[in-house]
């Protein structure tokens, strides 16, 4: 792992730490590789029950490192659109594939590639006070990494657009509101809170956890009658799961349930 990116294992627990705070951890080729090879080895590991995914310093991310593309454009690289699928594509191919929770905890600023990067993560814990910044337009760039895709579809096309083509920023109080952020608390429990809910994610059923992001990620391009057969296939594996037969025997015999440590389930 990069030392631009911190890697540390706690009970379960994978916390990916963005670590360029001198630039807002804002991303390069390097560090989005590192996350993707985060991600990665987050889903082979069946130690790990649960990813956090927070910035060092003041900010989460500011974006792409706006000083790096502009040397690699110097030196011949001027396809933004390569780096998007060389660098930034795969990292957040990697995030959401993987079978495991992943939290942001969003410790500052999300704008631009960074704000993607959040929302590429399944539940968004913000620290008070932070904003989140659709910030391309202002630079005279579309929106990438995933943010044209998560936005609509967490937003709807109205607010998309108006974030979009404005570029002002969102306070996470008014996207907990809209439903981008799961929680918003005091920046010294920001920590606290995620990890806390990221133990209890890790406590649960993991085999369980994975199909149900398979599921609801097939479920956004079917129509009504696709997606009740994809939830019969997904329920006839789910059934079969040691996680479901534990859970159900512990209903019938009034505990709660204790769910292992069980390998991941291939998609």
């Amino acid at each position: 792992m990069s030392d631009l990116v911190l890697s540390t294992l706690d009970g379960g627990v994978l916390t990916l730490t963005l670590n360029r705070p001198e630039a807002l951890n804002a991303l390069n080729a390097e560090m989005t590789g590192a996350l993707r090879d985060g991600a990665q080895a987050a889903a082979r590991n069946p130690e790990v029950g649960a990813v956090i995914i927070t910035g060092a310093g003041r900010a989460f991310c500011a974006g792409a490192d706006l000083k790096d593309v502009a040397a690699r454009r110097e030196a011949g690289e001027r396809d933004l659109g390569d780096d998007l699928r060389t660098n930034y594509a795969p990292m957040i191919r990697a995030i959401r594939a993987c079978p495991k929770p992943v939290i942001a905890a969003l410790n500052g600023t999300a704008a631009g590639a960074g704000l993607s990067l959040a929302l590429a993560c399944d539940l968004r814990i913000a620290a008070a006070g932070a904003s989140l910044i659709v910030v391309f337009v202002r630079v005279g760039l579309v929106p990438d990494a995933g943010s044209l895709f998560f936005l609509t579809r967490m937003l709807g096309l109205s607010k998309a657009t108006e974030l979009a083509i404005s570029g002002d920023p969102l306070t996470v109080e008014d996207a907990h509101t809209l439903g981008l952020v799961a929680a918003v608390v005091p920046p010294e429990q920001l920590m606290p809170a995620a990890m806390e809910r990221a133990r209890r994610l890790t406590d649960g059923p993991r085999q369980t956890y994975a199909l149900i992001k398979q599921g609801l990620e097939r479920a956004l391009d079917l129509d009504l009658e696709q997606a009740m057969e994809l939830e019969s296939q997904l329920q006839s594996v789910a059934a079969e799961t040691t996680d479901a037969q534990e859970a159900i025997q512990a209903f019938l015999t009034k505990r709660k349930p204790q769910f292992g440590r069980v390998r991941r389930l291939k998609p």
